[in-house]
């Protein structure tokens, strides 16, 4: 305050003073009040949002229920019993839970529905065809379920497929069988085609059962494989054969499957045929014309 004013300039000036100090606190209060305004709308809004965030989560929740509600669909007998896992499948059969790893980058490593049928097949026709003691050599074993089953059934058996397969294939049937079975399954490298008879002699190999589900897929290499099946079905020997026929050169080779074996159908489950087969020559003219 200047000390040359007068008494009443001084009051004057305190009186302005105070009504500016009056006119910044109504303007305070006003901000106060129009900060609170704001906050409860934005209250509101979060509280919407939230809302909104539920109901749509709500939704979310029953699509999912939808998405993941069982299949109204009517469920093959022969189906077995599985579910999904940690990353693995597993299955039930012969009284045994069986844990499989698959791998999705390969055919050969997946389990496909004639996999399936026949595991249930051998399962359930014991009588008719009895696997104890039996040599067993599967051709195309991919995971190896089918192999694994036959094993618990009492077989000595030889699963085989490429080479890139046989790590995975190795540790689903020693997973499965180790301590259950009275053999344990070997897993084997086999590519179809005449090379078989320099890495299996018939000197040495020798096997009651043949077992192949789901090999005829669509690849090139059909001949190779029907000469395998050939090679490998001699007198004495069964071959069962599991397909689901899903290209016209499955229809092809079946023909020409039943042209080569003596065949028998033995079931049929859905749209998967399992085919029994034998050999048409004797051994004598086996020695004599050898696969091809």
């Amino acid at each position: 305050m200047d000390p040359l004013s007068t008494p009443h300039q001084q009051e004057q000036e305190t009186v302005i003073m105070k009504e500016e100090e009056e006119e910044e606190d109504e303007e305070k209060d006003e901000e106060d009040e129009n900060d609170d305004d704001d906050d409860e709308e934005s209250d509101e809004e979060e509280e919407d949002d939230s809302e909104t965030t539920v109901i749509d989560g709500e939704e979310e929740s029953d699509d999912k229920a939808k998405e993941t509600e069982p299949q109204q669909q009517e469920k093959q007998a022969w189906a077995p019993t599985t579910y999904s896992k940690f990353g693995k499948e597993v299955f039930c059969y012969v009284g045994q839970e069986i844990s499989i790893f698959e791998a999705l980058d390969s055919y050969g490593a997946v389990i496909w529905p004639a996999a399936l049928a026949l595991c249930h097949y051998l399962e359930t026709n014991v009588e008719q065809v009895n696997l104890v003691d039996k040599a067993v050599l599967e051709l195309g074993a991919g995971p190896g379920l089918v192999s694994i089953v036959a094993t618990l059934l009492g077989a000595w058996v030889t699963a085989t497929d490429l080479p890139e397969i046989i790590g995975n294939l190795r540790a689903n049937l020693l997973r499965n069988t180790r301590g259950r079975c009275r053999s344990t399954p070997q897993a084997a490298a086999l590519s179809w085609g005449p090379d078989v008879e320099r890495t299996y002699p018939r000197s040495v190999y020798r096997y009651d059962y043949v077992l192949a589900a789901d090999v005829v897929y669509h690849h090139d290499y059909l001949e190779e494989l029907l000469f395998t099946m050939r090679y490998f079905c001699r007198p004495g020997t069964t071959l069962i054969w599991a397909n689901k026929v899903r290209f016209p050169s499955d229809l092809v080779f079946t023909e020409d499957f039943k042209k080569t074996f003596n065949t028998t159908l033995l079931a049929e489950m859905g749209e998967v045929k399992i085919f029994k087969a034998t050999c048409r020559e004797t051994e004598e003219h086996l020695q004599h014309h050898p696969a091809g």
